[in-house]
C-alpha cells in the first residue's frame, strides 16, 4: 500500500524555536531556584517553574526550556515534553489577556459554542490566536469545573459566570479597551502574565479579593441546613449487616 499519512497539526504541539528572545535574567534564575528547593525532589518543581518562565516570557521560550533543564538536572527533551502535553503551557506569546470559552458538555449546551464563535468574529482571530495588538488571545477550553455556572469564560483563570454573547461582547470590549474588568468569582483581571507568577507560587496578596462560592454552588448547604440535615458521624455508622438487612 503507498502512501503516508499526512497530519493537518504539525506546529500544534511544537515549542517555536524560531524565537530565540526572553526576558529571562538573574533575578528569574535565581526564583526557579527558589521553587525548586521547596521540593524533596527537585525535578517536582518543574510546573511552577514553568508558569515563572511563562510569566516572564508570554510564553515557554527555549531560554526557559534549557535554564529549567540547566536548573533540574535533566535534558531540555523532558522539559520541552511536560511544555507541550499540558495546555497552561503556550508554546507561542499569550496576550495581555487569555481569554478561554468552555464549550464541554454542559456550557455547550448552555451556549460555550456560540460564545466561542462571537469571540472569534468579535477579535477577529481563531483560537489559539492573538489579537495583532496582543491585548487578547483566545482558547477553546475544556471543562473549567464551573458547571453550576455554565456557560463560562475565563479571563487569565478567572471566571466570568453564566455568559451570554451580549455579556462575552462587553468583557472582549472592556479588556480591548484596558478597563477594569472584576472576576464573578475572584480577584480583579491584572494581566495573564501577573496570573502565572501567582501560579507559580508568587503570591500578589490577592488571594481573598472577591466572593469565591455564589448562589448556585451554595444552594444544596442552604437546602441542607433548612433541613436540619447533617453528614453521618463517621464515628458511629450501621453495621454493614445492619444496612442490608435494613433493605
Amino acid at each position: 500500500m503507498s502512501g503516508h499519512f499526512e497530519s493537518h497539526f504539525a506546529d500544534s504541539g511544537a515549542v517555536d524555536y524560531s524565537d530565540q528572545s526572553s526576558n529571562i535574567d538573574d533575578a528569574t534564575i535565581d526564583e526557579l531556584r527558589q521553587i525548586a528547593a521547596r521540593y524533596p525532589q527537585a525535578r517536582s518543581a518543574l510546573l511552577p517553574m514553568l508558569h515563572l518562565v511563562q510569566s516572564v516570557d508570554g510564553r515557554v521560550s527555549p531560554r526557559g526550556i534549557e535554564v529549567c533543564a540547566d536548573l533540574l538536572g535533566i535534558t531540555t527533551a523532558q522539559v520541552a515534553g511536560v511544555a507541550t502535553f499540558y495546555t497552561m503551557y503556550k508554546r507561542r506569546p499569550a496576550g495581555t489577556h487569555h481569554v478561554g470559552v468552555c464549550t464541554t458538555a454542559l456550557c455547550a449546551v448552555m451556549g460555550g459554542d456560540i460564545l466561542l464563535e462571537r469571540a472569534k468574529t468579535k477579535l477577529g482571530i481563531d483560537e489559539g490566536q492573538t489579537t495583532p495588538c496582543g491585548k487578547v488571545s483566545l482558547e477553546r477550553l475544556e471543562c473549567n469545573a464551573a458547571c453550576d455556572y455554565a456557560p463560562v469564560v475565563m479571563v487569565n483563570w478567572e471566571f466570568f459566570d453564566t455568559m451570554t454573547p451580549e455579556t462575552t461582547d462587553e468583557l472582549l470590549d472592556a479588556l480591548m479597551n484596558d478597563e477594569e474588568v472584576a472576576s464573578t468569582r475572584g480577584a480583579s483581571i491584572t494581566s495573564w502574565r501577573a496570573a502565572e507568577r501567582v501560579l507559580a507560587g508568587f503570591s500578589d496578596g490577592r488571594a481573598n479579593e472577591g466572593p469565591s462560592g455564589g448562589p448556585a454552588t451554595l444552594l444544596g448547604l442552604g437546602i441542607a441546613r433548612e433541613n436540619n440535615w447533617s453528614a453521618p458521624d463517621p464515628d458511629n455508622l450501621p453495621a454493614a449487616e445492619e444496612t442490608k438487612d435494613a433493605k
